[in-house]
């Protein structure tokens, strides 16, 4: 390959960074655009600014970091065995990854956005290690979903009694979360096992050195990726919880468990793109499970779009600066 003339180096190196910046912006923009209502919302979220409640929005806004903290932490825990990474560059890789995603379909784009840090020739490898990071959360959230949809049955048992179809889907998508649940906690851990069924296949020989590496973990480092999982998704609910609260939706902490466990499984089984759709898909999610216990819809509303921004616009944001500083074209 012939050498990059200096100053097009200097293009691709430095000004993807903002470019992907101003197309964040834009996209949020049209986005909120789309949705029904966001004006309200919006106006929800000043008032409470301007409220007693300001101390929920700077606690929420902690749990942020601590939510992503968490996960940079299992990113930590499984990468250290291609190489040492600090934490601080696992934030970073955390936060470029969450850019990534923005773009792609069930944020997918995510592994592309973490391996940036990782050493040439260990990227491929670093993509099979995130995989097991992304599977525990799956777990995490494919159990939580399984208890929200039996908390949620008894309720329309309960209120809609006379509505079959909709115990029938609530029960048809409760067997499916659970079978796709058991086969998941299988993979999980007997990541062993599915190496070596991988090398029986014939012409895998590449594949299988990709996700070799996988052989090195044992039940004490799969066991605490899981709990940092589980607490991560804890601080997920925490964070409806309060926002909640300041919105006057009147939900006890078991049906915003409830309600939002089974949100978080359609967000991860629901094709979405962030950019595009997650905003419309979270809202309708959340409005048509929350109208079981509460009728103030538009504090829903003002919830699920200050969740978004927390958590998913802001990061995204840093995350697009932080390409500055990540030289992707190098010389050979």
């Amino acid at each position: 390959m012939l050498p990059l003339n200096k100053n097009i180096k200097l293009i691709l190196n430095y000004v993807i960074g903002p470019l992907v910046f101003c197309l964040l912006a834009w996209s949020i923009y049209k986005q909120l655009n789309r949705q029904p209502n966001w004006k309200e919302s919006f106006t929800q979220i000043k008032l409470a600014f301007e409220g007693m409640q300001t101390w929920k929005f700077v606690l929420v806004l902690l749990l942020m970091l601590i939510n992503w903290g968490l996960e940079a932490r299992k990113w930590q825990l499984v990468i250290t065995r291609l190489q040492k990474i600090s934490l601080l560059q696992c934030f970073k890789a955390i936060f470029t990854g969450t850019t990534m995603a923005f773009f792609t379909p069930n944020r997918i784009g995510e592994y592309l956005g973490r391996i940036l840090y990782i050493e040439d020739g260990k990227r491929i490898q670093a993509i099979s290690l995130t995989i097991v990071c992304s599977m525990a959360q799956l777990l995490v959230t494919l159990v939580a979903g399984i208890a929200g949809l039996v908390y949620l049955r008894d309720i329309i048992s309960h209120t809609h009694p006379s509505d079959t179809s909709l115990l029938f889907w609530t029960n048809t998508v409760l067997w499916i979360t659970i079978l796709g649940g058991i086969v998941l906690t299988l993979l999980f851990f007997r990541l062993a096992w599915l190496v070596k069924a991988i090398e029986m296949i014939p012409k895998m020989g590449k594949l299988v050195s990709w996700i070799r590496v996988l052989d090195s973990f044992n039940a004490t480092i799969l066991w605490r990726i899981l709990s940092l999982s589980v607490v991560r998704y804890l601080v997920f609910i925490a964070q409806y919880y309060l926002l909640f609260d300041v919105f006057s939706v009147d939900l006890t902490f078991t049906e915003t468990f409830a309600s939002m466990s089974v949100v978080f499984l359609v967000l991860a089984i629901v094709p979405s793109i962030a950019m595009v759709t997650e905003l419309g898909v979270r809202w309708k999610a959340s409005i048509e499970l929350v109208q079981f216990f509460s009728t103030n819809m538009i504090g829903v509303l003002a919830t699920s779009l200050s969740i978004w921004v927390i958590n998913l616009v802001i990061p995204a944001l840093v995350g697009s600066l932080l390409i500055l500083s990540i030289r992707i074209f190098r010389n050979r």
